[in-house]
Formats: structure tokens, sequence, C-alpha cells
């Protein structure tokens, strides 16, 4: 069992090792200021996650947490307290990108207990494929999991298992967004589920009204097709929209508003390049597809993402709050309705994984590394914007 930590953001670690019990002393940060000058409070919650992956709050104030290469799932309590890894979760491959990854409570939580989880599932001829299932949270374990959806084929490699669950504001529908395995053309390819956005109901049936129901050689799940690598998903609140923020190649990170049957054409184009320097079409000499609504170059590689609908900081809400790897920190999109507006950053000096809003109002994030931490960050006294 990990040993919860408290205290601040971490500038320096002194690290003393005694039995199975790992000790952490830094000297403190009191607070990290945006781009835009807002002071923010950022303590560290607790410490000592491997690749901490994805978050979930559930009604009473217990946070779910995934760790992608052990594929743990834990639950931290209000006093920040982890517990054992919880049981009954699946297999997971833990290679390269692949691990145990987000998780999602149902929208009748406090009804039901149901929460779902994301994961890289292994094959026995050693390939892997992404997929989704859901089990009943029941005293300290998954009870009854089962897959709702497996994304074919199954491939080779280990890389852009990239995804997020997202329900709809009526949660009605469940949105499923993945990666194209690093695979390129099937993402144009309506056959397969690589480089797509599904849409099913919560049990994993498919609607009739998706766009490709009935459609010869296309996969009656998708709902959206031509990404990369999406590790980032969220509907705006009010507007109803669905946005999603994926990893271009070398440069070129997007963030698109997802539409019905469209297609967002990689790799045909995209506001980056290969890694090996080869040039790729901009998407405005490609007016068949849609074009992003942002674009980052230097990238920011994101990763988790939230609207911010809390009161601690009233000048943020409506925001979007998007974790960045590479932006090592978190990046906020101001909206005029569905127009992204302006950027604001708040830098945080680490790879940061997922974003999530507490109940109070505060801001949650993850980092991504060996000894993984749980961020809050809050609003510094008279300075709540």
């Amino acid at each position: 069992m990990k040993k919860p930590k408290r205290g601040t953001l971490i500038v320096g670690i002194l690290s003393f090792i005694f039995s199975t019990t790992v000790v952490v002393w830094a000297a403190p940060v009191d607070s990290v200021q945006t781009k835009k000058g807002t002071k923010v409070k950022v303590e560290n919650l607790i410490g000592g996650l491997n690749h901490p992956w994805g978050m979930a709050f559930l009604p009473d104030g217990r946070l779910l947490i995934t760790e992608r290469n052990t594929g743990n799932l834990y639950s931290m309590d209000t006093s920040n307290t982890l517990s054992k890894p919880l049981q009954g979760v699946p297999e997971v491959y833990a290679r390269g990108q692949g691990g145990l990854m987000d998780v999602a409570r149902d929208p009748n939580f406090q009804d039901n207990n149901v929460i779902y989880l994301s994961y890289a599932k292994p094959a026995e001829d050693g390939k892997a494929t992404t997929a989704l299932g859901r089990g009943k949270l029941v005293d300290g374990r998954i009870e009854n999991f089962e897959d709702i959806f497996v994304q074919q084929p199954y491939i080779d490699g280990a890389n852009h298992f990239g995804n997020r669950i997202e329900f709809s504001p009526d949660g009605k529908y469940l949105f499923f967004a993945m990666g194209d395995r690093f695979q390129f053309d099937p993402a144009q390819d309506l056959s397969n589920h690589i480089g797509k956005v599904i849409r099913i109901y919560p049990d994993g049936s498919v609607p009739q009204d998706n766009p490709f129901v009935g459609q010869e050689n296309a996969a009656d799940e998708i709902w959206s097709y031509g990404h990369r690598n999406i590790e980032a998903m969220a509907f705006q609140p009010g507007a109803g929209v669905l946005w999603v923020v994926e990893m271009g190649p070398m440069g070129g990170d997007e963030l698109n508003k997802i539409e019905k049957g469209a297609n967002y054409g990689w790799p045909a184009v995209s506001w980056g390049d290969h890694y090996d320097g080869k040039k790729i079409p901009d998407p405005p000499t490609r007016p068949e597809f849609e074009d992003a609504a942002r674009h980052w170059t230097p990238v920011i590689s994101p990763s988790g993402m939230k609207f911010y609908a809390g009161d601690m900081f009233p000048d943020w809400k409506n925001s979007a709050l998007i974790g960045g790897l590479t932006a090592r920190g978190v990046v906020r999109l101001i909206f005029d309705g569905t127009r992204v507006k302006e950027e604001d950053r708040l830098p945080l000096s680490a790879r940061i994984r997922d974003v999530d809003t507490a109940p109070d109002g505060s801001i949650y994030v993850l980092t991504d590394e060996d000894d993984g931490n749980v961020w809050r960050i809050s609003a510094m006294k008279g300075n709540a914007k």
C-alpha cells in the first residue's frame, strides 16, 4: 500500500527509504502564477503513484485513480488516504503507452454503483487493442466487470492507445475516443475502430441514429473518424458541444469540435509534419476534411480535459482546462460561445496527465511520472479569478 503524502508543490526532493516506506521531504512552493497573472495554491496530496493516468470523483468525495503501468485502481478518501489496489480490475497490456487508462462513473452511480474503465487489452498472440468495460464498485472491489466495447482489430505495437470516456450531458450516450495505434491510414477506413470516436449506449449497444449504421463496410459504433491520438475529451456545458484535443505528429496538436459523421483528416492532412521531417499537407488544402478550431506548434501534448464549472475560480467558469505533458502544466482555453477567444497557462513544471474538478471547486491534476502525484490547485485568498 502506498503511503500518502501531504504538503505543497515540490521543487526539490530528498528521499529516504526505510523498509517498504518512502519518506519524502521537500521545500514548499506557496503559489504558482498563470501567464495572465492569477496566483494559485498548489498542494501535493499524495505521491508514489506509478504513472497515474485517469481519475474520477465519486459523490461522497472519494477519488478513483488509475495507474497505467501496474494496472492498479485506487480510491483516495477525503483525508487523502490511498486504499489498497481495488480487486476485480481486468488484466492489462502494460507495455509502452498501454496499461490501465481512464475511469468514469456512471451518470446513475448513486443508484447503481457502476464505474467504467478503459485499458489496453492483451491477446494470446502478443497483440493488443483498446477496450472499455464496466462493473459495480462494492466494498473495495469491482464486481462483475465486463467489456462493453473492444476496438477492432488487435494490432502489434505499444503506441497510441490514447483514449477518454465521456457521457453526453443527459447521460444517455457514452462517447469513447481512441488513438490510431500508430497505424496512420486505418484512421480513414470506416471498417475498423482505429483513430475513431464512437458513440454507444452505456450498456455497449449501438444507437440506430449513428451516422454509419447499416452502411456496408462501416462499423456501426463510429461517430467521427480521421483522428490521430486522442487523450482529452469533454462536453462544453450549456452548448452541448463535444470537444477533443488530439496529439499531432511533429507539431500540430489539435482542438476539434466533434460533429456527427465528420472526417478530421488524419493522416491525409495535419498542422504538423512527420517525425522524419516529411511534410504533411495543411488542412485548408483539403476542404472536405474538418479543420481544427485551434492548433499548437510547438505541441502541448494534451492529456485530460475538463470544462470548469466550480465556484472557487469564478472567472474561469466555462473555460476548458487541458493537461499538458509537453506543456508541463494546465492550458486554459477561454471561450466566447463555441469560439476560442484566449489562452492562459498554469506552469507546473511537470507532465500533467489528467485534470478534474473537485466538489469544492478546486482543481486536481495527476503528474505522469514514476513517482506520480495528485496535486490540488486552489484559490489564493483575495485572488480567486
